[in-house]
């Protein structure tokens, strides 16, 4: 009964928090401003907008191929139709249901592929570890590239230097402190973290083992230059946005990936922590929701359109098997 009340409430509340996001957004903005918002919605170049919604397919289409990369040297070389439209099944699922669509990806290519779940799920683990550390790597340079317009930004809101500093120190102590205490600790939730870390570790390891591991790695900066490139081309579509530079617009990058997380496929946050985080930068609170709608509005599009047609093709292709 608890385990099944957990489950509900892991599914139910960022749906919940999406549609809520979405409704206080739309209340907390002005009748003309919703206008105006629209209207650059509407009036958006279908040019850049095509663009964006092509380098996503080029990234599902890359991720397709470095899965076979991980899939291989564990004896199976999966269909490359077939992987793709696993992925895009996968990620239309977790627009309902949040972290469903890993469970899927593995039970479909079980049932389609023969793989073993419990393999085909340890290489979509890997992936999510090998993506993690490129995020937290990207998150350190837009530190770096933006230190200045961040850091007026936090103290414009209350947070000084010196306080953000002991936070920092604090927190970096803290973590020092639970990893000395999980290593030496023999109770049993530190010898799961310890099994989990050691696992997670094996399969990045795993990477420089495999025989394609710099295709691996090409594969993966470019479906990361594609995430970045979707968002930069998307800056052309609103007058306002255009001059942002690079790093400007990577601190909206990672403000949208980590929406991108909290909520189903970001929905109703997505929009607000990018403005947020153009607004840093003194883009104005129309243009930036106009910019996050825009960029939210045609890649979730395009996940619906053709996560629904994997699910339809998928079984049709491979009905043989």
């Amino acid at each position: 009964m608890k385990d099944n009340l957990k489950k509900t409430l892991k599914t139910v509340l960022p749906i919940l928090l999406g549609v809520f996001l979405v409704w206080y957004s739309y209340h907390k903005t002005s009748p003309e401003d919703r206008s105006q918002i629209l209207f650059y919605i509407k009036d958006a170049d279908l040019f850049w907008v095509g663009l964006s919604v092509i380098l996503a397919i080029l990234s599902h289409l890359s991720r397709a191929i470095r899965w076979n990369y991980l899939l291989e040297p564990l004896g199976y070389k999966p269909r490359l139709t077939n992987n793709i439209l696993i992925i895009l099944m996968a990620y239309l699922t977790n627009l309902g249901i949040p972290r469903t669509g890993e469970i899927l990806r593995a039970t479909a290519l079980s049932t389609y592929e023969g793989v073993p779940f419990e393999k085909g799920f340890g290489t979509i683990v890997t992936e999510r570890v090998v993506d993690i550390i490129v995020l937290l790597a990207l998150i350190g340079l837009t530190l770096v590239l933006q230190t200045d317009s961040i850091l007026a930004f936090l103290e414009n809101r209350g947070f000084n230097l010196n306080g953000i500093l002991a936070m920092l120190t604090l927190g970096a102590l803290a973590m020092v402190i639970f990893l000395v205490f999980i290593k030496k600790s023999s109770h049993s939730i530190a010898i799961k973290i310890k099994r989990f870390v050691k696992g997670l570790m094996d399969g990045v390891l795993s990477i420089f083992k495999m025989r394609n591991k710099w295709a691996f790695v090409f594969h993966t900066f470019f479906i990361w230059a594609c995430y970045i490139g979707m968002l930069w081309v998307i800056k052309y579509t609103v007058p306002e946005t255009i001059g942002l530079s690079f790093g400007q617009l990577m601190v909206a990058f990672i403000a949208g990936s980590f929406a991108m997380t909290t909520t189903n496929g970001g929905i109703g946050l997505y929009p607000i922590a990018v403005s947020s985080a153009l607004s840093v930068f003194g883009i104005g609170k129309v243009s930036g929701d106009a910019f996050g709608w825009i960029m939210w509005i045609s890649q979730t599009l395009l996940i619906v359109v053709f996560g629904a047609i994997s699910f339809l093709v998928l079984p049709l292709l491979n009905r043989n098997r």
